[in-house]
């Protein structure tokens, strides 16, 4: 007789294998969607009807088996496909991949969630965002551009926005010191005209008189050639043949003879610590006596056109050159001049000067050196003077390098700016041979202002963010996440995941630790669906699905033909 059992029976095989149809469809539908896992459905049969549970052996009987008839299938589950897809490279830094078991970590409000689609782009506040908006989470970094782990935030890159310089710390030097050139024995003199002063009628002005006291000389009778509120100043002067830059001294009604000595000893950048008897001096006449440092390459050329006399408004007062000057002594000694730009934390450039001068000769040759920068914040151009001793075969004696400062107070940078002159090393060397001498700075860091305009992600993770000025820094670390069920995660669409009750809790770390696998930057992950494992698993649940349709067209026919016999 028919049984109706049998087509509820075939009834559970059409519900199953049309659920199977709709995740063949979705896997069939995401072939080309980013990092899609595909799915699959497992069937398992529904409980059975018990006709017998079956017999023990006897000592006649060899016992029966149990006799069961099934009442159809269920959908046991579905298992998802976690295994990495087909990595495409894109050639755009921002696209992110992993090869591994990971996730990346994206956060909207307070809400975390795990996606393997690395389609990442910069918003308006440049975040790296996905494609719904979702942040990326990752490591920041330090003042000093040092990866902070710990604390997940979301990662920023300021590309067009970021700023770095870096300070110059070392430079190194390469060239050659003529061991056979002149000994410096004197430096440049330069005098001016003898002066007097308007209150004592005294031929002899002192270092104590004031300069408003001073007489001038192209008058008649007792007047001042200064006057509180004007200024000196020296324009067009050089030094070595090389132009100083101009420096203006303000006239006050408390300033003296000294105080312009002094004045003209720091702007001429006159080093007076060598012990050579180098400076500024008044003689018992009156008489300013300017007095450079040894080597050609400080001779000062000081030009009575060069010290001009200004208003307080800026204007030439008179003939404009208060001081006449007479040129009576020029320096001499083998020396050499190299100018190199330094850049302080700020990415301000700093000129430094570095002079070269033959001080000695004996068992080998020893060198002075001064240093001038006319970007130093004291008073002075000289920053610093010292010697370097060669031995006999032109090598440097000691290879330390020369540490020098120079002030910055006042201009936002840090206020002392060090720097290590390298004359000896393996890649650069100084040596005082019996040649021309020659020096130029071969290597130096630091760098000026920067922008940041372009990153790359590595295989752990860290963007490494590329400045205009040339430096690579690092600027943010990728953050994965690790399960230890990821087929327990729950899919919330747009390639997002969250944890569920099964998928543990998230281990986040950096890539490549804890079997996180690598990132990979300008690739996408693709979609792992199998096409043709997918029109397999179609053909065959069309069959199922048909045979089933059969099953209850049979036992349609049966009822068909148990009505007939009734008729």
């Amino acid at each position: 007789m028919a049984s109706t059992t049998a087509m509820f029976t075939a009834l559970s095989g059409l519900t199953a294998n049309a659920r199977n149809l709709d995740v063949i469809g979705n896997n069939i539908s995401n072939v080309n969607t980013t990092a899609f896992k595909s799915n699959r459905m497992l069937f398992a049969s529904q409980f059975s009807r018990n006709i017998s549970l079956g017999s023990v052996p006897g000592e006649s009987t060899g016992g029966t088996n149990p006799a069961q008839i099934g009442l159809g299938v269920t959908i046991a589950g579905t298992q998802r496909n976690f295994s990495t897809g087909s990595l495409q490279p894109t050639g755009d830094q921002r696209d992110l991949a992993i090869e591994g078991d990971g996730f990346f970590v994206v956060s909207r409000g307070d809400s975390q969630f795990y996606t393997r689609a690395g389609a990442f782009r910069q918003n308006s506040n440049n975040d790296l965002v996905n494609i719904s908006g979702q942040r990326v989470m990752g490591y920041g970094v330090d003042a000093g551009f040092n990866i902070v782990e710990g604390t997940l935030k979301p990662l920023n890159l300021p590309v067009g926005q970021l700023r770095l310089a870096e300070a110059t710390k070392n430079v190194r030097f390469s060239g050659n010191l003529n061991s056979q050139g002149t000994i410096g024995s004197q430096g440049s003199v330069t005098t001016l005209a003898a002066m007097t002063t308007v209150a004592t009628g005294n031929p002899a002005a002192a270092a104590t008189d004031l300069l408003t006291d001073i007489d001038d000389p192209a008058t008649t009778g007792s007047q001042s050639l200064f006057t509180a509120g004007q200024f000196i100043e020296l324009r067009g002067v050089e030094k070595g043949g090389k132009t100083l830059p101009t420096a203006r001294y303000e006239v006050t009604a408390t300033s003296t003879v000294q105080d312009l000595m002094n004045f003209f000893r720091d702007s001429l950048g006159i080093n007076t610590t060598t012990g050579t008897g180098t400076g500024v001096a008044i003689d018992t006449n009156g008489q300013i006596s300017i007095t450079g440092n040894i080597g050609t390459g400080n001779d000062i050329a000081l030009e009575t056109a060069d010290i001009r006399q200004l208003s307080a408004g800026g204007a030439l007062v008179g003939a404009g050159s208060p001081l006449v000057t007479t040129k009576a002594q020029s320096a001499n000694g083998e020396s050499i001049r190299t100018t190199f730009v330094a850049y302080d934390s700020l990415g301000n450039s700093v000129n430094v000067d570095l002079t070269m001068v033959l001080e000695s000769r004996g068992n080998g040759t020893t060198w002075r050196y001064f240093i001038d920068s006319p970007d130093d914040s004291g008073a002075s151009l000289a920053v610093g003077s010292g010697t370097i001793a060669f031995d006999s075969s032109g090598r440097q004696v000691a290879d330390t390098p020369i540490n020098i400062t120079i002030n910055r107070t006042g201009t936002g940078a840090e206020a002392t700016m060090g720097i290590n002159l390298n004359f000896s090393s393996p890649t650069s060397l100084v040596t005082s041979l019996g040649a021309r001498s020659e020096l130029a700075a071969v290597y130096q860091d630091g760098t000026p202002v920067g922008t940041l305009s372009s990153f790359s992600v590595g295989v752990d993770g860290v963007i490494t963010g590329a400045f205009t000025n040339g430096l690579t820094r690092p600027v943010g670390q990728v953050a994965v996440a690790k399960f230890s069920n990821s087929e327990g995660l729950v899919d919330i669409g747009n390639n997002l995941f969250e944890t569920g009750p099964n998928s543990g809790t998230p281990v986040i770390t950096t890539p490549g630790k804890l079997g996180t696998g690598s990132v990979v930057g300008g690739s996408l992950e693709l979609s792992n669906v199998d096409l043709a494992e997918e029109f397999v698993r179609l053909i065959q649940t069309q069959t199922g699905y048909s045979a089933n349709s059969r099953v209850i067209s049979a036992t349609d026919q049966l009822l068909q033909q148990l009505l007939v016999i009734g008729r």
